[in-house]
């Protein structure tokens, strides 16, 4: 390989972040990814979501081939997501993966019907394709939910009582209990891959650092109980830095049965109707076929598909 020809992979500089970025001429980009959010790149600085630093390009030729944008949140020192990768040249993208300074997790952002439109499926399996080569494994296919006032605010079954967690460390700690009781029997694919690495307490303590790390405020969690007083779950409305969510929604699994997990998620849709959400996004596997009902049930539409590798 001349020295012409050779792939030059590097991090961007603020004054030429977006420029070089958006050169890429890759006509799939439109079909899956970040792009399907309807938000163009942007640095920070200039008002958008992207850090130069996080933002890796591969060049042939001064040309960018590939291109990969990590993401974090405001006050996130290292990124936690890979959102944005992109490419005209295969080797090149492999390369500018396996040179980049993260590993951190890809999500690749999809249409629902993905698999049936062969373009948009071939620009999805070519992404998936590479990162795997780049050493990504996949994890798990997920449903991605948008619910808004059109979609109908679920009625409330009223079976349940919701008490605020208690504060500070006690609160903590029996928010913990709760997850490590929820994740002993899970259908969760993170959680499984958090056990498999660190056991309970690993699954329990990434669940709650989650919650932690939202800008929403932990007097939103909600501990759900029978009239009699026995511990049902948890359910977590929250606020990520994109908008209002559903943080999480757990049943212990001696109450399983009982299709409390809807119940769950309705009190948590109406706790964040009450604080102004006009928007709330939610998450769950595919292979999760009883939480994908209850959304269906309270009126959450499938707005995306997304496949996470790590």
């Amino acid at each position: 390989m001349t020295p012409s020809t050779a792939t030059v992979v590097r991090a961007l500089a603020q004054d030429e972040a977006r420029e070089l970025f958006v050169s890429l001429p890759d006509p799939t980009s439109a079909l899956v990814g970040r792009s399907l959010l309807g938000r163009p790149y942007a640095t920070v600085a200039e008002g958008g979501e992207h850090r130069p630093e996080w933002t890796w390009v591969a060049l042939r030729d001064g040309e960018v081939v590939a291109r990969a944008a990590f993401w974090g949140g405001p006050d996130d020192e290292e990124p936690v997501a890979l959102d944005w990768f992109d490419f005209t040249d295969r080797d090149a993208a492999v390369e500018l993966l396996r040179r980049a300074p993260f590993q951190v997790e890809y999500e690749l952002m999809l249409p629902p019907d993905w698999r049936e439109r062969d373009e948009v499926r071939a620009a999805a399996e070519a992404r998936i394709e590479a990162a795997g080569a780049a050493g990504y494994t996949l994890l798990v296919e997920r449903f991605r939910y948008t619910w808004t006032p059109e979609c109908g605010l679920p009625e409330r079954p009223g079976r349940l009582e919701f008490r605020p967690v208690p504060d500070g460390e006690e609160g903590e700690e029996a928010v913990l209990d709760v997850l490590r009781r929820v994740h002993s029997v899970t259908l969760d694919a993170h959680a499984r891959r958090a056990i498999a690495e660190g056991g309970l307490e690993q699954a329990a303590r990434e669940e709650l650092d989650f919650f932690l790390w939202c800008p929403s405020p932990r007097e939103w969690w909600r501990l759900a109980y029978t009239p009699d007083g026995a511990l049902v779950g948890i359910q977590v409305p929250a606020r990520n830095p994109s908008g209002p969510c559903v943080g999480f929604i757990g049943v212990v699994p001696e109450q399983r049965g009982h299709g409390y997990a809807y119940d769950l998620l309705v009190e948590c849709t109406h706790q964040l109707v009450a604080e102004g959400a006009r928007s709330i996004a939610a998450a769950t596997d595919v292979t999760n076929t009883p939480m994908a009902a209850h959304f269906a049930r309270a009126g959450y539409p499938v707005t995306q598909r997304r496949v996470c590798l790590g």
